[in-house]
């Protein structure tokens, strides 16, 4: 056995696993039976009665030997309830010290030469209970040598006749195949011993395991989650559970005090009458919630009761709305387009046509804006239908905005002043799709000039890149120097359909922010501004270097 830099005996692999743990307490019991055998062995030799009972030879042999064995049974005692030694190596010591007392004792007297080498017996299997294969076959072989050996010595003259050592053929060869045998049976009924032990330990191990996990994911979940005796105590809850109650005391376990209309309704449940499906409103302060019951067990009375959060249902509702919503409207946008695009065509040809009437070209002109209108629409709701995979590449934000700003005054007819871009010199790296931040920011853009205008005033948009703080996250902001918007339309400005605007869908804000969070970015509105409208896209960072410049401002 090798030894750490502390001196301590480092254990095997056989004999330190946790099935081995479980036979430390066989090995103690085993150093306990040592200290009996000493006991008796210093009675004998020692005690009052000695003379007569043993014929000793060799008495200050046998009785020091005998003194010897139980100081050392002891000892080996002391140190069995120590888990740091190896169990191998106080087992191999402790039959060594066996055979050789024996050895001693049995050359020194003679008269209970059966009974020791019965005795010695128990120890040869016990000791091979608690070893692996190779020592145990090692100690077998010696102390099948044993009576074999005192034999021939006998034969041979080395050993006075009448010692105890002396024995007869066929009896010295039944002790060696029983000390054998009993060695390589108790052997494997240990390995067993360790095989089941082990696996019961790794049972454990993975039952404690999967009890933490659990655990883990009822006390994380969503839903709230509470286990109610018969009597309306609480028995277990998770963090979601505690939150919904209104995060009561946790001394308090009397559900009818925490929330009586939730006792009421399981009362209800449990009587077998039909529940109400509306949301249950637990307190003024508290979210309305949807709660559900189940039965653990028949006879104990516990009841699971599951509280889900009445917000997060109507948004799951909502989302399949609009879902569904979207598939409709794109199959009805795609009926819609074809004959929109027949009447743009017939009313352009209409428009050149040399005999109309001014009054008459006017009205073509009508029909084509609304069919450019009706276009965008349509442009807007399969948007909304479709959702593209993003390409995330990396992104130089800062010539970004200035290309996008030069791209939207040729494509659009703009005033000098009405659309700035706000960039430093330096270089600014973001994560994105390029395609999808530009029909987000074409949204916000377009929004922007058409609402973020004072009366009378031409709209003043800026458009601009920075990095959030020295380490943050790099951002791109659009900016008007409109009225804002009022604080009570804020919270439902990004929800789909939603409009102030007599012409407008209510799809831009939605669609942008869809396009942002298949991004891994964000779209926020800022409320921070003292005039105008300030919306925010935060965007993934990129690994490459960053440099901080002053802003520049260009037209």
């Amino acid at each position: 056995m090798a030894s750490d830099e502390r001196g301590d005996p480092q254990t095997s692999p056989q004999d330190d696993p946790s099935g081995d743990q479980a036979m430390r307490r066989e090995l103690y019991f085993f150093a306990l039976f040592r200290l009996l055998e000493g006991s008796m062995l210093v009675f004998m030799l020692l005690g009052p009665n000695a003379i007569g009972t043993v014929d000793v030879a060799w008495p200050m042999l046998a009785r020091s030997a005998a003194m010897l064995y139980l100081v050392a049974g002891l000892g080996l005692l002391i140190v069995a309830t120590q888990t740091r030694w190896s169990m191998t190596w106080q087992a191999a010591g402790g039959l060594l010290l066996d055979l050789l007392i024996a050895a001693l004792i049995l050359q020194g007297s003679h008269g209970a030469d059966t009974a020791i080498s019965m005795l010695l017996l128990v120890n040869v299997g016990a000791a091979a209970l608690l070893m692996p294969w190779r020592p145990t076959a090692v100690f077998a072989a010696l102390a099948a040598l044993m009576p074999l050996g005192g034999f021939f010595l006998q034969r041979i003259g080395q050993i006075s006749p009448g010692s105890v050592l002396e024995h007869s053929l066929a009896e010295a060869t039944m002790f060696s195949i029983s000390y054998a045998s009993v060695a390589l049976l108790t052997q494997l009924l240990g390995r067993q011993m360790r095989e089941q032990a082990q696996l019961v330990a790794q049972r454990g191990a993975d039952l404690a395991s999967l009890s933490q996990l659990n655990e883990l994911i009822i006390r994380r979940m969503r839903i709230g989650v509470l286990v109610v005796d018969a009597a309306g105590r609480l028995q277990l809850n998770n963090e979601a559970a505690w939150n919904l109650l209104g995060q009561p005391s946790p001394s308090q376990r009397d559900l009818n005090a925490m929330a009586p209309a939730l006792m009421e309704r399981l009362q209800l449940w449990l009587q077998g009458s039909p529940t109400a499906t509306e949301p249950l409103n637990l307190g003024p302060d508290h979210v309305e919630v949807l709660p559900r019951f189940a039965r653990l067990h028949q006879g104990d009375g516990l009841v699971l009761v599951f509280l889900d959060d009445a917000t997060l249902v109507s948004r799951r509702a909502e989302a399949l709305t609009v879902s569904s919503l979207g598939r409709l409207s794109a199959s009805i946008a795609h009926e819609v387009r074809n004959p929109l695009a027949a009447i743009s065509y017939a009313a352009q040809l209409l428009g050149e046509s040399p005999d109309l009437h001014s009054t008459d070209k006017r009205l073509t002109e009508i029909i084509l804006s609304h069919c450019q209108r009706m276009n965008g629409i349509i442009e807007n709701v399969l948007s909304l239908s479709r959702r593209e995979v993003s390409r995330p590449e990396q992104v130089e934000l800062m010539q970004w905005v200035r290309q996008f700003v030069e791209d939207y005054k040729s494509a659009h007819v703009l005033e000098a002043g009405q659309l700035l871009a706000k960039a430093g010199d330096g270089r600014l790296f973001a994560i994105v799709d390029p395609a999808q931040l530009h029909q987000a920011v074409t949204v916000l853009v377009q929004n922007a000039l058409d609402y973020g205008r004072q009366p009378g005033q031409a709209p003043k948009v800026t458009l601009q890149a920075r990095q959030s703080g020295e380490f943050g996250p790099p951002l791109v902001e659009v900016m008007d120097m409109g009225p804002g918007i009022p604080a009570e339309q804020r919270a439902s400005i990004f929800e789909p359909f939603f409009t102030t605007h007599e012409h407008g869908t209510g799809l831009g804000l939605y669609i942008a922010r869809q396009l942002c969070e298949a991004n891994q970015a964000s779209l926020d509105y800022v409320d921070d501004r003292a005039v105008g409208a300030c919306f925010r896209i935060t965007l993934a960072r990129s690994r490459a270097l960053m440099q901080s410049t002053k802003p520049s401002f260009g037209n």
